[in-house]
């Protein structure tokens, strides 16, 4: 526990110690302290901070609502047993185990507008070319797409783990009472599923947050100056390691950690009173 306290706590510190300094350039160079100067800065930047605060908003709501959805009917259809479940469980977590990294590659070619498969499929309907990843208005939620690819059979996994917890007993009663496949769902399993979809939602959210890896991989095609997938960590990325500005990056940072903190909170007491 001591090594695990210090293993989270150093980073934290140092980070904190460097958001009030005004720390450029090496990381030797002398560093004076600015107290909240820097935060201030970051506060008032309204041209690239506060527009990736709400592309990082856009982008975790996004991703979470469509996985939530398409997660609950996979977990749906995979809760009654039928010839060849364990392979189809098997088969949906395919996209979850793969490298983050090789599936950004991967999205990468397919949406790449001259040879990738994505136009080249439209085409066969007719249906003009589309500029994926290197337009401001489809960039987002192309990769909105992508991490829902990736990340649904997680959603489904655990909600699935639910749902067997779910007494048989409960369902064929309310079967019994003339309620029809909507209604069982609506009031019996999903009231009973409510801990688990938040639990589902409180891990997914944070890790949607601090997405980082697909929307570098894959923003190499939507960059330009508009930063159409420039989120939080990408922005902090690109002040720490192409402005080398530590003071401004690590300000960020702790926002971004504070805002993390709060959603975690939030979720949390959500959860305890699911529960109660």
């Amino acid at each position: 526990m001591i090594f695990t306290a210090l293993l989270i706590a150093f980073p934290i510190g140092w980070t904190l110690y460097l958001s009030l300094t005004d720390a450029k350039g090496s990381v030797r160079s002398p560093k004076g302290f600015v107290g909240i100067e820097n935060y201030l800065s970051i506060l008032s930047d309204l041209n690239r901070f506060w527009p990736a605060v709400l592309r990082t908003g856009a982008f975790t709501a996004g991703a979470l609502a469509l996985e939530l959805a398409l997660g609950m009917m996979i977990a749906l259809l995979l809760w009654r047993p039928f010839r060849g479940q364990r392979w189809a469980r098997t088969a949906i977590l395919l996209p979850f185990v793969a490298t983050p990294v090789a599936v950004a590659m991967m999205w990468r070619l397919i949406f790449e507008p001259n040879i990738g498969f994505a136009n080249r499929f439209l085409s066969w309907f007719g249906i003009p070319a589309q500029p994926w990843l290197s337009d401001p208005t489809t960039t987002l939620p192309t990769l909105v797409l992508v991490d829902v690819w990736e990340f649904t059979p997680m959603v489904a996994l655990i909600l699935l783990a639910g749902l067997t917890t779910i007494s048989e007993d409960v369902e064929e009663a309310a079967r019994i009472d003339g309620a029809n496949a909507w209604q069982r769902f609506w009031s019996i399993t999903l009231p009973l599923l409510k801990p688990v979809v938040l639990v589902a939602v409180l891990l997914r959210a944070i890790d949607a947050l601090k997405t980082f890896d697909l929307l570098y991989v894959t923003k190499g095609q939507g960059g330009g100056s508009f930063h159409e997938a420039e989120t939080l960590n990408i922005f902090v990325y690109d002040r720490t390691f192409k402005y080398n500005d530590y003071g401004l990056a690590s300000a960020a940072l702790i926002i971004f950690f504070l805002l993390i903190l709060v959603i975690m909170w939030f979720l949390t007491f959500r959860r305890r009173g699911a529960k109660l």
